[in-house]
C-alpha cells in the first residue's frame, strides 16, 4: 500500500509517516516509481507506536515495540527491552502520582483553610464582598 492508503487506514497523516520513517520506526521501502511502499506490518507497528503515544510514551520509547514486531513476534511487548520500557513507564508514572498526590493534599488543605475564614468573615458580617456585583448603566 501506498503511504496515503496507510495514513487513512492508522488514523494518521502522511507527514507523520514520514517523521517516523526519517526516526527509523518505518521502513523506507520505495517501489519501481520511487513511491513509499508499506504492508500490513507496517501497520501492525505502527498501531503499536500511536497505542503507546496515546498512554503517554516519547515516541523513542517505542521503539523496543516496533523492534519487537520487526523481529517477527506476535507482540510488540514479548521481548525483554519492550518489558523494560514498560517497567521504567511504570516507575515515572508512580512518581507522577505521589507528585499529583502531594499538590492534591495541599490544595485540600488551602480550601478547607480558606472556606475556615469565609465562614468566620460571613459569622461577623464584616469584611470586603467578594461577588462580583453588576454595574449599573446610567
Amino acid at each position: 500500500m501506498r503511504i496515503g492508503e496507510l495514513a487513512d487506514r492508522a488514523g494518521t497523516t502522511t507527514r507523520t509517516l514520514r517523521y517516523y520513517e526519517s526516526r527509523g520506526l518505518l521502513p523506507a521501502r520505495r517501489d519501481e516509481h520511487g513511491y513509499r511502499t508499506y504492508d500490513e506490518s507496517d501497520l501492525r507497528a505502527l498501531r503499536q507506536i500511536r497505542t503507546l503515544q496515546d498512554f503517554g510514551f516519547e515516541l523513542e520509547e517505542t521503539r523496543p515495540f516496533v523492534e519487537c514486531l520487526r523481529a517477527g513476534h506476535p507482540e510488540g511487548d514479548s521481548c525483554p527491552a519492550s518489558l523494560a520500557v514498560y517497567r521504567s513507564k511504570l516507575t515515572e508514572l508512580d512518581a507522577l502520582i505521589g507528585e499529583l498526590t502531594a499538590v492534591r493534599e495541599k490544595v485540600g488543605e488551602q480550601l478547607a483553610r480558606a472556606e475556615q475564614a469565609m465562614t468566620a468573615l460571613a459569622d461577623q458580617e464584616t469584611g470586603p464582598l467578594c461577588e462580583l456585583q453588576p454595574q449599573s448603566r446610567e
